[in-house]
């Protein structure tokens, strides 16, 4: 098991190595949330995650043999890119299996630290097998992603952070996948403010800890993709577990809307960039009946690197879910002119059309002499958008808004 004091130990082996990273207030997400909100900003790690607290604390424990062999690790991304940095800092070879799946940008930063990349498996799960037979086969020392009490202590780390920078700390909501992040910091910050409330956070298409603290086993989850790669992972640890279910008060879930939404927020408002599991913090406290209103609350945003590609979606899915991006069809006359009128109706009430499609031939709802119309609207919200339909409505068009 792990103590507060090898917590503490990691604290003073790891001065130097990594960032002590700030913990700013958010008037704005205050305003929003209800709750007096604090953001701890891990995205500003030099690998841009909390990751690195465990695995340098897990390697600078290696004896001289070991680090001559080096190691070997399986990782959607961030542990793969912690190990490969602080591998390479520490003088180490460093072998990394990540999913055939894992963003570009964490496979490319994990070679440019000089690391061997393998993509393997479909899954987290399959890459970790292969990282396994690769670590015995060659001798190389497994650097496990959370279930290891080195890794656990690291990530403790941040939570003893937290305790000096915000003394009059009330709740801690931080990301859960194989546990090791909520472990540390629950046991770190309970150990000596047992009054503060740790509160996990699982994409629901993978709720791992949840399950488990659910049935006290580890169940295995089937396979599902979610936009919080970061926290994809289908069996927590033994160890993992064991530590959630004393110290961790509660884990919860959200959607992959509420992800993506969260991800647009902290954008917009924050001004910076985390990955889905990074915004599931944020995504929690919005969405969810936490009960921490008035309260001075830290959500811990424990990654950043997300692939440019999956921000442009997350932003157009965080927009439609925001009511700041709909699509309308709309019926009218297909005769000179009728184009024009619908778009002068929606200038009207000040929409942005940024895509427009004529179907006459395809369309199951428009008859002989009509055409469908597919727009695509920037609004201000839901209240501009009910606006432009009952406009619409009232002029004698027809119309639909699918639903995302």
């Amino acid at each position: 098991m792990v103590a507060t004091g090898d917590i503490e130990a990691a604290r003073q082996r790891l001065k130097g190595a990594i960032y002590e990273t700030p913990c700013p207030h958010s008037q704005t997400l205050s305003a929003i949330s209800g709750a007096n909100c604090f953001v701890k900003l891990e995205n500003l790690q030099m690998t841009g995650s909390f990751k690195e607290r465990g695995a340098a604390n897990l390697l600078m424990q290696l004896g001289a043999e070991a680090k001559a062999r080096g190691v070997a690790a399986a990782s959607a991304g961030n542990h793969g890119l912690a190990v490969a940095f602080h591998a390479a800092r520490l003088g180490m070879a460093a072998v990394i299996v990540m999913p055939e799946w894992a963003p570009l940008v964490k496979v490319a930063s994990s070679r440019r630290y000089g690391a061997e990349v393998i993509l393997w498996g479909a899954n987290y799960d399959e890459a970790y097998g292969h990282a396994r037979e690769l670590a015995n086969q060659r001798g190389l020392t497994f650097v496990h992603p959370f279930d290891d009490a080195r890794v656990v202590a690291g990530q403790g780390t941040l939570g003893l952070e937290l305790l000096e920078q915000r003394p009059d700390l009330d709740a801690v909501v931080v990301p859960v996948g194989g546990g090791g992040l909520a472990a540390g910091v629950a046991l770190a910050i309970k150990s000596l403010r047992p009054a503060v409330r740790v509160i996990g956070v699982q994409a629901d298409a993978l709720p791992g800890m949840k399950r488990a603290l659910e049935t006290g086993t580890r169940v295995t989850l089937p396979p599902a993709s979610t936009i919080a790669d970061g926290i994809a992972v289908r069996q927590v640890g033994e160890l993992t577990l064991s530590l959630a279910a004393r110290w961790v008060d509660e884990v919860v879930t959200v959607t992959e809307e509420e992800l993506a939404n969260a991800v647009l927020l902290l954008l917009e408002i924050e001004k910076t960039v985390v990955e889905g599991a990074g915004a599931a913090p944020l995504a929690a406290l919005l969405n969810r009946k936490l009960g921490l209103a008035g309260r001075n609350v830290v959500l811990v945003l424990s990654g950043g690197n997300i692939d440019v590609t999956m921000i442009a979606r997350i932003i157009e899915r965080g927009l439609v879910k925001d009511g700041r991006l709909v699509r309308l069809d709309v019926i009218l006359r297909d005769q000179p002119g009728a184009l024009a009128r619908l778009t002068a109706l929606i200038a009207a009430e000040r929409g942005n059309i940024v895509r427009i499609e004529h179907d006459r031939a395809f369309s199951r709802r428009a008859e002989i002499g009509e055409t469908e119309v597919e727009l695509t609207l920037e609004t201000t919200g839901r209240k501009q958008i009910d606006a432009i339909k009952q406009r619409l409505v009232e002029a004698g068009y027809r119309v639909d808004e699918p639903r995302a």
